[in-house]
Parts: C-alpha cells; sequence; structure tokens
C-alpha cells in the first residue's frame, strides 16, 4: 500500500502542470508545491491562474504562469513553452495532465460538430502535442514522469458522455502506448491517475451537486499525483493508477 506524498518527495523539481486552474490541477499544483516543486502553472483562465500563483506561492517555492488555451494552441506553441521551460529552469522533471473540456450531456446525434471536435482536441490530442514537445527536456531529467489523468472509461463511455467519453479508453491506450515505446528503462516514466468522482465543475455539468453524494473534493486525489511524479511512481509506471478517496491503495 502507498503512503500519503512525503513533504520533500518532489524537491527540487520543476513539475508542469495543464489545466492548473480546474479542480484537480489547483489541488494538485499545491500539493506539488508542498512536496517541494517548483510548479508552471498552465491554463487559459489568467485570472485564476494569478490567484492560484499567491496559493501556490505561499505553500512552496514560487511558481511560474504561463497561460495558454489548449484549444488554439499549436504544436509550434508547445515546442515553444518546453523551450522556454528549459532557458528559465533548465530543466523539467514532470508533466500532469489535468486540462478537460466537457460541454454537458448530450446524444451524439444532436451534438454540435464543433463542441465534438474541441472535446476529442483538447482531452486526447492537445494532450499528446503538448507532451511531444515536452519529452526531449523531460528526457534529460534522471527521473521524470508523464501523468494523465483519466476518468473512469466505464462510467463516461456510457450515453451522453459525447467526445469526451469517447477519448478516456484511448487516453488510457496512449499510457500503455507510450510506455511500450519508450521501454521501461527509460527516464521518463509515463503513468494514469483515475480518481473516484470528484466535485468539480466539469462533473457540475452532469450531476446536479446537492444529489452527487459519491463525489469528494479534488483534494482527496493531490497526494496521488505526486506520488505518481515523484520517484514512488515508478510503482506505477505504464499503468492507470485508480484511486479512490481517502485511501492511495492502488
Amino acid at each position: 500500500m502507498d503512503t500519503p506524498a512525503a513533504a520533500a518527495a518532489l524537491a527540487g523539481r520543476v513539475v508542469l502542470v495543464a489545466g492548473a486552474q480546474g479542480g484537480l490541477g489547483s489541488a494538485a499544483a499545491l500539493a506539488c508545491a508542498r512536496a517541494g516543486a517548483t510548479a508552471v502553472l498552465l491554463g487559459r483562465k489568467p485570472a485564476k491562474l494569478n490567484r492560484l500563483y499567491d496559493a501556490v506561492a505561499k505553500e512552496g517555492p514560487e511558481p511560474a504562469l504561463y497561460p495558454l488555451d489548449l484549444e488554439g494552441a499549436s504544436p509550434d506553441d508547445y515546442a515553444d513553452l518546453a523551450q522556454r521551460i528549459g532557458d528559465e529552469f533548465g530543466r523539467l522533471d514532470g508533466v500532469l495532465h489535468c486540462a478537460a473540456d466537457f460541454a454537458g450531456l448530450t446524444p451524439l446525434s444532436q451534438t454540435d460538430p464543433a463542441a465534438f471536435a474541441r472535446a476529442v482536441h483538447v482531452n486526447l490530442t492537445a494532450r499528446w502535442w503538448l507532451s511531444q514537445a515536452c519529452l526531449p527536456l523531460l528526457a534529460q531529467a534522471p527521473d521524470a514522469a508523464l501523468v494523465f489523468a483519466v476518468d473512469d472509461p466505464a462510467r463516461v463511455g456510457a450515453a451522453f458522455w459525447g467526445g469526451y467519453g469517447l477519448v478516456q479508453p484511448a487516453l488510457a491506450a496512449l499510457v500503455g502506448m507510450l510506455h511500450a515505446e519508450l521501454g521501461a528503462n527509460s527516464p521518463v516514466r509515463v503513468s494514469g491517475l483515475q480518481p473516484g468522482p470528484m466535485r468539480t465543475a466539469l462533473r457540475g455539468k452532469a450531476y446536479v451537486e446537492e444529489n452527487d453524494r459519491a463525489a469528494r473534493d479534488p483534494g482527496a486525489y493531490a497526494d496521488a499525483c505526486v506520488t505518481l511524479l515523484s520517484p514512488a511512481g515508478a510503482a506505477h509506471r505504464g499503468q492507470v493508477w485508480s484511486v479512490q478517496a481517502g485511501s492511495l491503495k492502488a
């Protein structure tokens, strides 16, 4: 059984948190700072990022802000991001993918084509473009982690979840595929985190909050994010780790 992330588990590391302004992203960024990491906060809402910046700075090393909308960003934008991180910090030890797009429960036959394409792009394609751009910098670290937040395919693969639901099994497949291609001896570890139901704005588009007794605060899964980004994450290399609130048991 894993134990909660140690206070210095990420000491000296630089971690990029994509979707930092969201529920899981913000909780993870705070936890990373408490664990000693310098967090690069990536998100599309500058006002929320600025508020998060202040909170993260109180918990650990001074973070960095990088406003970017994943929907419109190109591969060149991600390459520029990786270059800037390398120039400023000289290293990158982890990337945590929490950015997500979900417009709400809609029958496929009535889904707006642009909304469907946006969900597939933000939840899958953009995540890969960002990962691909960061891989060379990650590979320079002695121990680096690439972590994808994955929703439960059994739940969101049901009716009405649209493009968001369809890409979750693809994300799980991406974890296994990239792990196999990099090899077990690569300095870059690839893994997924499947948290339990979280009380977030995304989930609020599908469930009425006052009736949603299964959801927990995203902070319940912040230590699991730190674990996967730290050397302890080697135990979950090439796997999607399903975590339940109140327990870090795989």
